[in-house]
């Protein structure tokens, strides 16, 4: 029986047909939308003929327009237009699965923002707001749902160029969203540190004016030096214990200098010129600018300790420690008025309140003449007094019965600031210090400094630049 061979020339023709029918098949079925949502025409293709994901790979005949094109009519179609069609379809596939991303990021960037809108809603409380930033996550969602379910049916209906812009301006809009939500989050958070400041800091002024009530009313009684001195044993003190009680002592002194600011302010007196008087009478031709006004009461406390602290080098009775820390002034003035410490005050006062001062505060010398005579007055004024003197006594007992060797040391105008042997008595001077310190300089001594045996107790000093400053006098 003859075989019967199948003409090449046939198979040439029934191919041809083949082709010719796909790509009738393939305009027949695509359909053309004129619009979107976004107002913009995009391509929909079925299934079957979706050139994204169902491409042959024996058919190169799909373009990136998704019909035929050349290849498809051209029947000597050589190896390097094939190729070319494989990589037409490879950058066709990258395209779309760079859109399917964009979108993917875009959505979760949205997300992101009402779910940022959600917790800002959260606090104050506000229920509209989360019912729209909930709406918002959950559209979301299905819209991801939405896009996941075509990307594996193949049936993504995407004009690529067209869907990754769409998708960048979203997501811009996502970050916006967030970003003013983060920037009223943190104006929120502001306004209730603000509040929560300001309401410490009536607090606190609160509790600065009783605690000065109370240290008004208990100096005046004597009850807090008995606080402070009842655990001192005057027979064997410690230095800490002298520290302790230098630092209650200058409290007492700040205090008279306070109440000697306010009553030349009563008495129109011109407060630098005499804060610079002050200072003049400890250092001789001292010109001292002082970097704010507040600091003016530094050269008055440098005037006071200077003339309270002179002759703290000379022994005393120690004897009046027991007495002087737990009687009333005052009736301890009355009746020792021979007393080494009665003796001490009546010195004191006519030393530190010149004639003119007290005559420009009272307008009287009453006070000074009762003093001359071997009273006391009962003011105010001389109880402050009366209370910085008493202290001053005590830390002189201290003092001796640590070692007989007492030494009070002040530091010269123009001296190079040395850590040892001083400390800034201004708040913020102590930036100054973390480099070299040649530049620092001591504008005047506010505190003298006490050397007891071996052991240095620092100087309190108003610092100054150096330049501008002549070498200091030996």
């Amino acid at each position: 029986m003859e075989t019967l061979k199948k003409n090449p020339s046939v198979r040439r023709k029934n191919k041809l047909a083949r082709t010719f029918q796909k790509v009738c098949n393939l305009r027949t079925t695509s359909t053309k939308v004129s619009s979107t949502n976004n107002g913009i025409g995009i391509c929909m293709l079925k299934k079957s003929h979706n050139p994204n994901f169902n491409v042959d790979e024996d058919d190169d005949d799909d373009d990136d327009d998704g019909g035929g094109g050349d290849s498809v009519f051209d029947l000597k179609s050589t190896s390097s237009s094939t190729r070319s069609g494989e990589l037409k379809i490879r950058e066709r596939r990258r395209a779309v699965f760079e859109a399917v991303v964009a979108k993917i990021f875009a959505s979760t960037t949205t997300i992101k923002a009402a779910y940022a809108e959600l917790q800002m809603a959260q606090r104050p409380y506000d229920n509209d707001a989360i019912q729209a930033a909930d709406t918002a996550v959950v559209e979301e969602l299905r819209a991801l749902s939405e896009l996941k379910r075509s990307f594996l049916r193949k049936e993504l209906n995407l004009s690529l160029q067209v869907a990754i812009m769409l998708a960048e301006i979203q997501e811009q809009q996502s970050l916006m969203r967030t970003y003013e939500i983060t920037i009223k989050k943190l104006e929120f958070e502001a306004t209730e540190k603000q509040l929560k400041i300001d309401e410490l800091k009536t607090s606190l002024e609160e509790t600065s004016a009783v605690n000065k009530s109370l240290e008004k009313k208990l100096t005046t009684s004597g009850s807090v030096s008995i606080s402070v001195f009842d655990s001192i044993r005057i027979s064997n003190p410690s230095l800490s214990q002298f520290v302790q009680v230098l630092g209650f002592t200058l409290r007492s002194v700040r205090s008279f200098v306070k109440l000697i600011v306010k009553e030349m302010e009563s008495a129109s007196w011109d407060l630098d010129a005499a804060a610079s008087a002050a200072v003049s009478i400890r250092v001789k031709n001292a010109s001292t600018v002082f970097a704010r006004p507040s600091h003016r009461c530094f050269a008055f406390e440098s005037f006071v300790c200077g003339k309270m602290l002179e002759g703290f080098e000379s022994p005393n009775d120690n004897f009046e420690f027991e007495n002087l820390r737990s009687v009333d002034p005052v009736r301890y003035l009355t009746r020792n008025p021979g007393s080494s410490f009665a003796k001490f005050v009546v010195h004191k006062y006519l030393s530190v309140v010149h004639a003119k001062m007290e005559c420009s505060f009272f307008g009287n010398l009453n006070q000074r003449k009762l003093v001359n005579s071997g009273g006391f007055p009962d003011s105010g004024f001389f109880a402050t007094f009366y209370e910085m003197a008493r202290r001053i006594w005590l830390l002189h007992c201290v003092a001796f019965s640590i070692s007989e060797n007492v030494t009070v040391f002040q530091l010269k105008r123009g001296c190079r600031f040395s850590q040892v042997y001083m400390e800034s008595v201004k708040s913020g001077d102590e930036s100054l210090f973390s480099g070299d310190n040649s530049d620092i300089r001591v504008g005047f001594t506010v505190v003298p400094g006490f050397k007891i045996g071996e052991n240095v107790i620092q100087s309190q000093v108003y610092l100054s630049p150096g330049n501008g400053f002549p070498p200091p006098s030996s």
